[in-house]
């Protein structure tokens, strides 16, 4: 009883699965179109009603299998994430998979809970056999996705599409044999897969350069640089709605998979890892901002901001502390509304410049929401990125990282760039007689949440930037002396 208490969460995504698996095949043949589009209803209500539970638990921490799953606040506050990004990626889709493949949206919607399912595992796995197989459980499922464009109506996007599934396919499998290498010299050097257990031995050079894979593995997952190879490429040949999913929700994921390795397993060996992380957010802000500035295309600025903001989250994590590590959390729930509420009306408005032409005469609500995503990019007051990259900076000036949060503030400047001359597109051009976009109530309620979120939790951050430390003290515990322990 007490293991089904524990996994309650992860066994009512997979029941949900099966549920949308049941009723596409025992459905009566009629009526494909209709029944498609009403089980991705099913499933985005499905993803809520999960969500809503999420609040009438016991937040008491619970083990599972002797251990190796551990539901805690940790795990359901970045569960409650993939929740949500579930939702509206779902509510986001729907239209679209309507109409790429009307008689197929069923397996769609099974594709992405199966990938959701292996997210909500990973934030309470304390075995790295169990992340391992959650972290695949997530990501096959994506490549799939990833390729759903393939017979795009448009000649100049149907090849870009498979050329997106094959690049996260192959980065993808090559980050899993990094990975592995990786965890093979660490758990067998340090006699463990257990990750309360792999700081407890002295780490020896083979369990240094295994946990050098490991970070390098999971940087291609989370758009890291030098592993960000995948990112533009990737963004601009899938589904535009489905990218906007795969921004923010494996993302989040595989972060809180370095997290839980490295502030919670190593949290005895800061030293060795703490500079690593410190260079690759360096480089991550650096190369994000500066690639950002020549794209003409929406999809593929928006896939180089966002290693921008995976340098950002990286330099919160490099704290090695309590604070840094909640401001990581918090930092994913801005993200999450953000860029994805920010994908979402590219999707709607069009991928170029062009596009964007006269958008606040044609759709003045489309761009005031848009005006609201990318000013949170942009850490401007006084929307929800504000207050990420505020807490993000103040973390890393806490732990004496000055460095880091003057490099991120002139990387953040930089960023201002770009992100203008999209609104300027937007709002300060109005060339041509373009129609106004039509957005289906799915989407336009995707959006609107989005949109809500970031005016939001910017007028009002205290509570989620509470809730987020409570969770990763859940999850550190005594780290935070530990860490400055090992620093003296």
């Amino acid at each position: 009883m007490s293991d089904l208490l524990a996994l309650w969460l992860p066994l009512s995504v997979a029941g949900l699965a099966v549920l949308v698996l049941l009723a596409d095949v025992l459905a009566p043949p009629v009526a494909v179109v209709a029944r498609g589009r009403a089980l991705g209803w099913l499933t985005a209500l499905g993803l809520a009603g999960i969500f809503v539970a999420t609040f009438f638990v016991d937040k008491t921490t619970r083990t599972a299998a002797h251990g190796v799953y551990e539901a805690s606040a940790w795990s359901l506050f970045l569960q409650r994430i993939f929740l949500v990004a579930g939702v509206l990626g779902v509510l986001g889709g729907l239209d679209d998979v309507a109409a790429r493949t009307p008689r197929r949206q069923a397996e769609h919607w099974i594709t992405l809970l199966f990938s959701l399912l292996g997210m909500v595992i990973l934030p309470g796995a304390r075995d790295l056999i169990l992340v391992v197989v959650a972290f695949e459980l997530m990501s096959i499922p994506l490549y799939v996705l990833a390729a759903w464009a393939k017979n795009d109506a448009k000649p100049e996007e149907r090849g870009r599409a498979g050329e997106a599934a094959i690049k996260l396919y192959l980065v993808g499998a090559t980050s899993t044999a990094v990975t592995l290498f990786g965890l093979g010299l660490l758990t067998g050097m340090q006699g463990t897969t257990r990750l309360a257990d792999l700081g407890v031995m002295p780490l020896y050079p083979l369990s240094s350069l295994g946990l050098v894979m490991l970070l390098a593995g999971l940087g291609y997952k989370i758009g890291m640089v030098p592993f960000h190879m995948w990112v533009p490429d990737t963004y601009q040949g899938a589904s535009t709605p489905f990218v906007a999913f795969l921004s923010v929700a494996p993302k989040a994921a595989g972060i809180s998979v370095v997290a839980t390795i490295f502030a919670f397993g190593m949290r005895d060996h800061v030293a060795h890892w703490v500079p690593a992380v410190s260079l690759f957010a360096l480089l991550s802000m650096a190369v994000g901002n500066v690639l950002a500035l020549p794209q003409t295309d929406l999809r593929r600025l928006l896939g180089y901001s966002g290693i921008a903001q995976m340098g950002y989250v990286l330099v919160a994590l490099a704290t090695a502390e309590s604070f840094g590590t909640g401001m990581v959390l918090f930092f994913l729930v801005a993200y999450l509304f953000t860029n994805l509420g920010a994908f979402l009306v590219v999707h709607a408005a069009g991928h170029s410049f062009e596009s964007l032409s006269g958008l606040f005469r044609r759709a003045p609500g489309l761009a005031l929401a848009l005006l609201c995503f990318l000013l949170s990019l942009a850490g401007i007051p006084f929307v929800v990125g504000f207050w990420a990259k505020l807490y993000v900076f103040l973390a890393a000036w806490r732990a004496g990282l000055v460095g880091l949060v003057v490099a991120g503030v002139v990387l953040a400047v930089l960023g201002l760039f770009y992100y203008l001359r999209v609104l300027r597109a937007a709002y300060m051009t109005d060339e041509g007689d373009l129609p106004a976009p039509k957005l289906g109530v799915p989407l336009k309620l995707s959006i609107a949440v989005c949109a809500l979120a970031v005016a939001g939790f910017g007028l009002w951050p205290g509570p989620l930037v509470d809730e987020a430390a409570r969770a990763s003290s859940a999850l550190l515990q005594h780290a935070p002396e530990t860490a400055q322990l090992a620093r003296r």
